[in-house]
């Protein structure tokens, strides 16, 4: 059995969290590689392992939209190098600020490239997580008092999966046919038994969670149900300003304080919570060496790269104006380096 779903979601969040952290190009290509690699020796032969692919797709689509938002709308980033001119559109005076069109230099074009690329990084992260972690693995493991947001969201997330499975099934199909499969008359032709076989899935799947009794609650007091939202609503509320404390210089004094109340209240909630839950986990995931191991990588690296933004800013956030070429920190990519010990220390998944 491999690690616990969990840790490979706080893996990956902890890489894309570190992602926002820089907008190094180099860096960040780092990053993509080293989840890039995790994942093709880790994930399983799953239909819902093969949504990673499915992210890049989407990452690489967002970066190509934010360089085309560049090129059309314009950057505040000033620029002397002008690579091209375009038709610039006069707008009403209400619209000042906004231009279509005009002067479209290197340096707008960079700085597009790099919060695009910093976007792609963190989509590309959470497709990893999708492609490591089980849902069905990931939904066990959940609180009770979570339990039925837990199983909409794990539906949410197994359904694209299916759905590009669908897609490359009938694609496949069609090709063995000797029928088009690519333009707009096969997207069209394959779109619609796609759609009809997700709606019929969907239908058989509410059929089967109502026969097994999803959404029952066991009958609880009414005090415990007031003291359960108090204590989870005070909770969130205290890690909101505990997490502003903290992001700030004035509420240094009090924002820890406040965060580690906050989850505390929080925990003790969820705790209050499960009772109204009656399932029971069979063979529940241990968490055991292998996941605090996993976990601990990409907290290190989220750490280290959050403490070199503090210290180091310029090589993190290389600059535009004037247009240099980015370099590469060799500690900062010294530490990304460490998220690739799950690799390593998790046996790897066989078909």
């Amino acid at each position: 059995m491999g690690v616990h779903p969990g840790a490979w979601w706080v893996w990956a969040i902890s890489l894309g969290t570190a992602a926002t952290r820089t907008t190094n190009p180099l860096l960040l290509g780092l990053l993509i590689a080293v989840s890039a690699y995790v994942v093709a020796t880790h994930r399983s032969p799953a239909p819902w392992a093969r949504s990673y692919s499915a992210f890049a797709k989407l990452a690489f689509a967002v970066l190509l939209i934010r360089l085309v938002f560049a090129v059309a709308l314009g950057s505040p980033i000033p620029g002397t190098h002008v690579l091209l001119t375009l038709p610039e559109i006069p707008l009403p005076h209400w619209a000042q600020g906004i231009r279509l069109g005009g002067e479209v230099t290197a340096e707008a074009l960079v700085f597009a490239a790099y919060d695009g690329l910093k976007l792609a990084t963190l989509l590309i992260c959470v497709g990893a997580a999708n492609a490591l972690a089980s849902p069905s693995r990931l939904l066990k493991s959940l609180p009770g008092a979570l339990y039925e947001t837990g199983v909409a969201v794990v539906v949410a997330l197994t359904f694209a999966p299916h759905l590009i499975a669908d897609v490359q099934r009938l694609r496949a199909a069609r090709r063995l046919r000797g029928r088009p499969d690519r333009g707009v008359r096969g997207l069209l032709q394959v779109g619609l038994p796609v759609l009809e076989g997700a709606l019929e899935r969907s239908v058989a799947l509410a059929a089967a969670m109502e026969a097994r009794g999803y959404g029952r609650s066991a009958d609880v007091p009414a005090r415990v149900c007031r003291t359960t939202a108090a204590l989870t609503l005070g909770g969130l509320l205290g890690v909101c300003a505990g997490t502003y404390g903290l992001l700030t210089a004035e509420g240094g004094s009090y924002g820890a304080p406040l965060l580690l109340a906050g989850i505390v209240a929080a925990l003790a909630g969820l705790r209050l919570g499960g009772r109204r839950s009656l399932r029971t986990r069979y063979r529940p995931d241990p968490w055991g060496p292998r996941a605090w191991l996993v976990t601990g990588s990409g907290v290190a690296v989220a750490a280290l790269l959050t403490l070199a933004s503090s210290r180091a800013p310029e090589a993190l956030h290389p600059g535009v104006v004037p247009l240099t070429a980015p370099t590469l920190p060799l500690w900062p990519a010294a530490s990304i380096l460490l998220a690739l010990l799950p690799a390593f220390v998790v046996p790897r998944e066989h078909s």
